[in-house]
Formats: structure tokens, C-alpha cells, sequence
């Protein structure tokens, strides 16, 4: 595999670790449950490590740009389905820009590693 694609996969890595890191935050409860908190801390010195290795080749802000937008949306449906957390139109059509601009990015800027 070309350094380009592992970056890619080393960045979904990252945004799986963040989303995983961050729902258990949530269900740590202010850091009163041991599990979720080591579960939590485990999670995002994975998640930005494997963004380092991201680095290596995507420049950092486009590689920002996809784990934020792809990391917003997970955690969305994350929040509904664990937390029951409901979301409004204005907040859905804000995800939907931003899965816009991700794509936007992904598919016409020269800036990402392809």
C-alpha cells in the first residue's frame, strides 16, 4: 500500500480511536467510573497517535478537517443511539455542511494527499 492510503487508514484509526475516546468520556460521568475513563485515556493517546502517522503525509489541516467532520457526525449518531440525544434541524443541516466540505475537500482540493 502507497504511504497516501496507509495515511488514510492511519486517520480513520485516529477518528474511530476520538469517537470511541469520546463516548466514554460521556459514560466516565466526570471521571467517577474507572472503566469508561481508562477506556477514555486508552482512546485518545491511540487517536492521536495514529494522527502523527497521519501527518506523515496529509497536511495537517486537511487531515483536521476529515476528523472533525467525520468525527462529528459518528459522535452524533453515537449520542442518539447510546445517549438518546436528539438533534434539531439546524443542528442536521449544519452535520450535512460539514460532510459537504469534507467531501469538497476529498474530492476537488490538490491539497490532500491523493
Amino acid at each position: 500500500m502507497n504511504s497516501g492510503g496507509a495515511s488514510y487508514l492511519y486517520l480513520a484509526a485516529a477518528i474511530v480511536s476520538e469517537v470511541i475516546g469520546t463516548s466514554a468520556l460521556k459514560a466516565s460521568n466526570e471521571f467517577t467510573r474507572l472503566v469508561p475513563t481508562l477506556i477514555m485515556l486508552t482512546a485518545f493517546l491511540s487517536a492521536f497517535y495514529f494522527l502523527t502517522l497521519t501527518l506523515r503525509t496529509i497536511p495537517v489541516g486537511i487531515a483536521y478537517a476529515i476528523w472533525s467532520g467525520v468525527g462529528i457526525v459518528m459522535i452524533s449518531v453515537i449520542a442518539r443511539v447510546m445517549f438518546g440525544q436528539k438533534l434539531d434541524a439546524p443542528a442536521l443541516a449544519g452535520i450535512g455542511l460539514i460532510v459537504a466540505g469534507v467531501l469538497v475537500i476529498n474530492l476537488f482540493s490538490r491539497s490532500s494527499a491523493h
